[in-house]
């Protein structure tokens, strides 16, 4: 039986409860757990060589010497990490054997170093059913400059990692088109921290406290995130970065299904620093079907951004601290926003572009939601409002849970069964 727990958030003048449910795992730490969550299906096993480690010195050697193609499973414990390592061959997998992420727990608390696990100079690698956690820096670090793609992290618990839960780093303009991380997807992991970051956590923060995020990811090409959750991703003073962070040029890359809890911001497409060689940040992205709940820096925010859609997304948070559930900041060429459930104040329109709004729902929607204190914002029957009162788009045919949706879809990203 999960027991529960109470998150304390301070917002300005507001003292926000939040409850959601713990789940203890084999190894004593705690994770949020909702019977609601994305549930990942099993993934298959790769065919070919296999290698099976069981401590912590046979799971350093077998990702260094890992050859193209190998699948290394890894027993069921707790490996304490001494130092970085990386996987470099194309095709490796690396998973744990029980298939439970819970079960394999890969921690960087007594490591020397400031990063946990990379990627390097590699196609078609996959990541699942493992957790990593503590680490002052990142835990998954993509070294996008050495030609990162295809990769897949799949189903995996991101736990206290005080910067970048996944970090994908700048490209170089040489080449950069040729050597851009492609093909890319995180799914079905549950990102969490404990608390909100301390000073004493980092000691290389550059923001007071706030340098942190889920994922962190430049020039991205076709990448998909969906279904994952996020919760407590947090900065000292609540003015962290994105669960969610895409930006220098990034192309083509689909944000669907995720869940947000407790994070300073959603979903960031963008940034208010652009390099020179950088027009836009985010270029022809969909961003639909996402629940984001308590986010006081931004539920959403575009900066310099082309041809994207923000649809069918449902944020609440009626007493927001800064009123941005959506905030646009200058350059959105080509947005269009439309059917989207915002359940707090107006929308903050701050940007040059002329944006396309329709049939997005603004008010304080608290008694149309099943569990908003939880963040499950699944629509009730009441929720006369929301119902049938969408826009059919060709861009968003299911809901957050897969549900079909028909000629009168309803607002915001879940379609009511009601």
């Amino acid at each position: 039986m999960a027991n529960q727990y109470t998150r304390v958030i301070l917002c300005g003048a507001f003292l926000v409860l939040a409850v959601l449910s713990i789940a203890p795992s084999a190894h004593g730490v705690e994770m949020p757990e909702e019977t609601w969550f994305p549930k990942a299906p099993s993934l298959p096993r790769r065919p070919g060589l296999t290698v099976e480690v069981s401590d912590v010195h046979e799971l350093i050697d077998a990702v260094k010497q890992a050859q193209p193609g190998q699948t290394i499973l890894v027993a069921d414990g707790h490996y304490m990490m001494p130092h970085y390592v990386q996987i470099a061959a194309d095709g490796v997998t690396l998973r744990s054997a029980s298939g439970q992420r819970e079960r394999v727990i890969i921690d960087g608390a007594q490591s020397r170093d400031g990063e946990l696990l990379g990627i390097r100079a590699c196609s078609g690698v996959t990541i699942a059913d493992l957790t990593i956690q503590n680490i002052k820096w990142n835990g998954f670090k993509i070294n996008s400059q050495t030609n990162v793609q295809k990769l897949t992290i799949y189903n995996c618990i991101i736990h206290n990692i005080w910067q970048r839960g996944v970090k994908g780093v700048k490209v170089p303009e040489e080449n950069r088109d040729a050597i851009r991380p492609r093909e890319c997807r995180v799914q079905y992991c549950l990102f969490y921290n404990d608390r909100p970051k301390r000073l004493s956590d980092d000691a290389a923060d550059i923001a007071q406290g706030n340098y942190i995020a889920g994922i962190d990811v430049m020039y991205a090409k076709d990448w998909t995130i969906s279904d994952n959750v996020f919760v407590g991703i947090q900065g000292r003073t609540y003015e962290g970065r994105g669960a969610i962070f895409i930006w220098h040029d990034s192309q083509d890359c689909v944000v669907e299904r995720n869940i947000v809890i407790d994070c300073d911001v959603g979903l960031q497409l963008g940034n208010p620093h652009r390099p020179a060689d950088v027009q836009y940040h985010c270029v022809r992205f969909i961003a639909r079907n996402n629940f984001i709940t308590r986010a006081p820096e931004a539920g959403i925010v575009t900066v310099y951004t082309k041809d994207c859609r923000v649809l069918n997304n449902t944020i609440h948070d009626p007493q927001s601290r800064m009123g941005r559930l959506i905030r646009m900041v200058f350059t959105n060429d080509g947005l269009v926003v439309a059917n989207n459930l915002f359940s707090g104040p107006r929308i903050r329109n701050e940007s040059e572009s002329e944006i396309a709004f329709h049939s997005n729902l603004i008010g304080d929607f608290t008694h149309a939601f099943v569990y908003p204190e939880r963040g499950d914002l699944h629509l009730k029957g009441a929720a006369v409002e929301a119902i049938d009162r969408g826009l059919a788009l060709t861009e968003v045919t299911e809901d957050i849970d897969g549900q079909p949706r028909g000629a009168k879809p309803d607002v915001g990203a879940d379609e009511s069964l009601n």
